[in-house]
């Protein structure tokens, strides 16, 4: 079946959304103009408010409305912590955890295939914010891929001398997990990172 240009447009439009192909994109775009047009109206409103409305922190680079994000401008956190991520869902997640410190935002993490250098996710800005402030910790939690360990280990290397102390996420076991249904990558790191037992 062919489509129209505008519902083409449509199609091809929501396939930039992660984890949508063409036929959900196409099962999307249906379902909206069919049977829920009003609600696609207030998705394109809420779409457009949101690309011209939200940009990235002056500070930590997280998604923001505002020039300075209200993490950032909290004064009850600990300025002695930055938290280092690859990406604002990381922030999210990472806040989940009760950590009350500072944070910086990469844009990604170091790929050359792809093109990305320390410039293009902002390490100069990191090593910037480090130097106007006044941390005793950076914890740098890049995710556990090839990529995401290269970039901490990059990062790491640059701080080495700047009297601070450099800590990594620790990678390992899940809560509840049973050692038979673990990977072997997982249960390595997991038992390179072992800790005394403190009774």
């Amino acid at each position: 079946m062919s489509f129209s240009p505008l519902i083409r447009q449509l199609i091809d439009s929501l396939r930039i959304l992660p984890g949508v192909g063409q036929k959900t994109a196409q099962r999307m775009a249906l379902q909206m103009l069919e049977r829920d047009r009003s609600g696609a109206l207030r998705l394109a409103q809420a779409l457009t408010q949101a690309m011209e409305g939200v940009g990235h922190c002056k500070q930590c680079r997280t998604l923001s409305e505002d020039d300075v994000c209200q993490l950032c401008l909290d004064p009850r956190r600990d300025d002695s912590l930055l938290c280092v991520v690859e990406g604002p869902m990381d922030v999210y997640a990472v806040e989940q955890t009760g950590y009350r410190g500072r944070y910086f935002v990469l844009k990604g993490h170091l790929s050359p295939l792809d093109g990305l250098g320390p410039e293009a996710i902002g390490v100069p800005d990191l090593l910037a914010r480090i130097e106007q402030a006044a941390f005793s910790e950076v914890i740098l939690a890049t995710n556990p891929t090839v990529e995401g360990e290269a970039t901490a280990h990059y990062i790491a290397q640059l701080l080495a001398n700047k009297g601070l102390i450099t800590s990594r996420i620790a990678h390992g076991m899940p809560l509840g997990g049973e050692l038979e249904l673990v990977d072997g990558g997982t249960l390595a790191h997991a038992l390179a990172g072992r800790r005394p037992i403190n009774l």
